[in-house]
C-alpha cells in the first residue's frame, strides 16, 4: 500500500528541487519524503505559480515485507511537481514472476521521461512512453498526476489506484476504479492483450493554493473511508505526519478481521446485486 500526500502552495519564482530520505529496506515501513522548494530563475514569472510539498509512505503487505511489497512510486520536482503510483498485480506470483518488477520498472521509466518534450505535461503520454519502455514481465495498475506551470493538475489513471483532491475540508474530486469486474482492475501489462494508455481516465483540475492531494494504491482506499481521510487531514497539518497517519490507519483496518471496510461493503453490495438478479 502506498500513500502520497501533497499540499499546494504559491511561490513567486518557480523552479523545484527535491530531497529524499529513505528508511532502511529491512524495516516494515519504508518512507520517502520529498519537499519541493523554490530556487531562483533568471526570468521570473509575472504571476504566482503553484508548487507542492509532498510526503509518501509505503507499507508492504505482511506476507510481502521481505521483498518490499509490490507497489512502486516516484515524486519529481519537475515544473509544479509530478507524482505517480503503480501497484503490481499479485497474480503473477502464481507464474513464478515477481509482481514488483513490472511496477518498479514502469515507475523508473516514467520518472526518467517527465521532462520529455513529447510528454509536454500530458500524463497519458507519459504512461504510453513508460509502458512502451518497460520490458519486465507482469502488469500493474497506475495513476499519474502532473502539475503544470499554469496550476492545472492533470491526472491519468488506469485501474484502481486512486486520488482525492481536498479543498477547504471538502473532497472536490475523486477518481473511480476502472475494472473488468469486481476486484479485477484495468492494468498495463507485458502481455499483448491488455489495457493501454488509451484506456486511461484523464482529468484536469484547476488547482488553488491550499489544495490537498491524496493519492495511493487500492490498499489505501479499500481500507479507509473518504471521511476518515478528511478527518486525518484536519487533525494533522504536517504533510509527513498526515501520510503516516493515513498509512497506519489503512494498515490497522486491513488486519482487523471485524472491520467493515469500504472494500468489504462493496463486495457485499456486489453479491447482493448478483442475488437480486437471480444468479
Amino acid at each position: 500500500m502506498t500513500v502520497t500526500i501533497s499540499y499546494s502552495y504559491r511561490q513567486q519564482l518557480l523552479s523545484s528541487s527535491g530531497t529524499a530520505i529513505q528508511l532502511p529496506r529491512n524495516k516494515l515501513i519504508n518512507m520517502n519524503v520529498i519537499r519541493c522548494c523554490s530556487s531562483l530563475v533568471s526570468n521570473p514569472v509575472l504571476r504566482p505559480e503553484l508548487s507542492i510539498r509532498v510526503a509518501t509512505r509505503l507499507i508492504p503487505h505482511p506476507k510481502k515485507v521481505d521483498k518490499g511489497g509490490e507497489d512502486a512510486f516516484f515524486v519529481s520536482g519537475y515544473s509544479g511537481g509530478v507524482m505517480a503510483v503503480a501497484d503490481g498485480v499479485s497474480g503473477w506470483a502464481e507464474k513464478d514472476v515477481d509482481p514488483a518488477q513490472f511496477s518498479r520498472e514502469l515507475m523508473r521509466r516514467a520518472s526518467s521521461l517527465v521532462d520529455d518534450e513529447e510528454v509536454n505535461y500530458d500524463p497519458r503520454i507519459l504512461v504510453r512512453k513508460a509502458h512502451a519502455a518497460t520490458s519486465s514481465t507482469g502488469s500493474a495498475t497506475v495513476i499519474v498526476s502532473m502539475l503544470d506551470n499554469n496550476g492545472i493538475l492533470k491526472i491519468a489513471n488506469v485501474g484502481d489506484c486512486g486520488l482525492r483532491v481536498i479543498r477547504k475540508g471538502q473532497i472536490i474530486f475523486s477518481t473511480f476504479p476502472q475494472e473488468h469486474y469486481f476486484d479485477c482492475p484495468y492494468q498495463l501489462s507485458s502481455e499483448a492483450v491488455s489495457q493501454t494508455y488509451l484506456d486511461a481516465t484523464v482529468t484536469s483540475i484547476d488547482s488553488v493554493k491550499g489544495d490537498i492531494i491524496v493519492m495511493g494504491s487500492d490498499g489505501l482506499f479499500d481500507n479507509v473511508f473518504d471521511h476518515e481521510i478528511v478527518s486525518a487531514i484536519k487533525e494533522h497539518k504536517d504533510v509527513e505526519q498526515t501520510a503516516k497517519v493515513l498509512a497506519d490507519l489503512a494498515y490497522k483496518h486491513s488486519v482487523d478481521f471485524y472491520y467493515d471496510s469500504p472494500f468489504s461493503i462493496e463486495a457485499r453490495n456486489r453479491i447482493q446485486q448478483i442475488i437480486s438478479k437471480g444468479f
